[in-house]
């Protein structure tokens, strides 16, 4: 029996398995626990190892890698069109070995260690962002009952809480007082915890080679630089030929009406923490790029002369991506050039 490929359909406790050999006729099926896919493994000569990219494949996929096979990860909605009628785990595993037999079939790069870690450093961070944003909005309700209207932005409502619990008479209530005191107290923790974040992503960004080229382009900081990095890793770990920008879901959608093509909105597919905090770097980079005499500050401020300016910010967010590409591929700072005097 010689495996030429190898599906696997993780699970969290077993995973299917499906062997196919040279000419794609299924000769092996089982289920069985993590651990017994690396023994399957160890026994067979080096062939490919085929999952998708869901939770716990990157560190399988590193095991097996070690043992000498080729692994391939794929996006879960490209292997989707393979699954046979009537569902189920072994169905799902020989379509994961079909779809990586396509010669068109895009696959996803195993993910380091330290990648994996500075991921999971910034979904905690972004965790305790929501948290926060939550305990503001209900502290913001709570003073609302009580005939309180604070003015929009968190650094005022802090201000505001500061010289309501200061003051003698107040008119809330000692256990509603009391409440927001607590509430104030968990506020400034959570703030510390995502400060504490922010400087280690500050001391990676300085370190990492990647991350400090990522520095030099406009809207670019520590968060968005170790968060790119950790997505996508150096130059070589994202294809030459891919679109970074429609990677991230930053591309506009088509539509043809009449023969003619038709721009709708963007599409949101992919990576969407990244497509955040890129649109977020962007929307901060905008007034200052904007005035600036170079073909870039050029192209904004004719676009923002016929266009809303949260769609100035998405072109904006989608160009710094195809710049990102540009600098990782190439391993050169970014220099904003003066624009030509024609």
């Amino acid at each position: 029996m010689q495996i030429a490929i190898l599906g696997i359909d993780l699970g969290k406790n077993s995973c299917s398995v499906v062997g196919l050999d040279a000419n794609g006729r299924v000769v092996l099926r089982r289920r069985l626990h993590r651990e017994g896919v690396v023994k399957l493994a160890a026994e067979q000569p080096g062939c490919v190892m085929a999952m998708e990219a869901c939770c716990g494949a990157h560190h399988l996929g590193r095991r097996l890698r070690d043992q000498g096979h080729q692994v391939r990860l794929m996006s879960p909605e490209y292997v989707r069109p393979y699954v046979k009628a009537q569902k189920n785990d072994d169905r799902d595993a020989e379509a994961i070995a079909e779809a990586a037999t396509r010669p068109t079939m895009r696959f996803v790069e195993l993910k380091s260690e330290t990648q994996l870690d500075m991921q999971s450093l910034h979904r905690a961070r972004d965790r305790l962002v929501g948290e926060r944003t939550a305990l503001i909005n209900q502290l913001r309700a709570f003073l609302l009952e009580r005939g309180i209207i604070v003015p929009q932005g968190r650094r005022k409502l802090e201000l505001y809480l500061e010289t309501l619990l200061e003051a003698e008479q107040v008119s809330l209530s000692p256990r509603t007082r009391l409440l927001i005191e607590d509430q104030r107290a968990e506020w400034r923790e959570l703030d510390r915890r995502i400060e504490a974040f922010d400087e280690e992503f500050a001391r990676e960004a300085r370190t990492d080679e990647a991350a400090r080229l990522l520095l030099t382009i406009p809207g670019i900081g520590p968060l968005n630089a170790t968060a790119l990095v950790a997505a996508i890793g150096k130059a070589e770990t994202f294809g030459r030929g891919r679109d970074l920008a429609a990677w991230m879901g930053l591309v506009p959608r088509q539509m043809t009406t009449g023969g003619k093509p038709k721009l709708l909105g963007i599409s949101k597919r992919g990576n969407g923490y990244l497509r955040k905090m890129l649109i977020h770097g962007a929307r901060a980079a905008l007034p200052t790029l904007s005035k600036g005499e170079t073909p870039l500050g050029s192209w904004l401020r004719g676009l923002m002369a016929r266009a809303h300016v949260n769609t100035v910010v998405v072109a904006l967010a989608a160009k710094l991506a195809r710049i990102i590409c540009v600098v990782l591929r190439t391993g050169q700072k970014f220099e904003m050039r003066a624009a030509t005097v024609s």
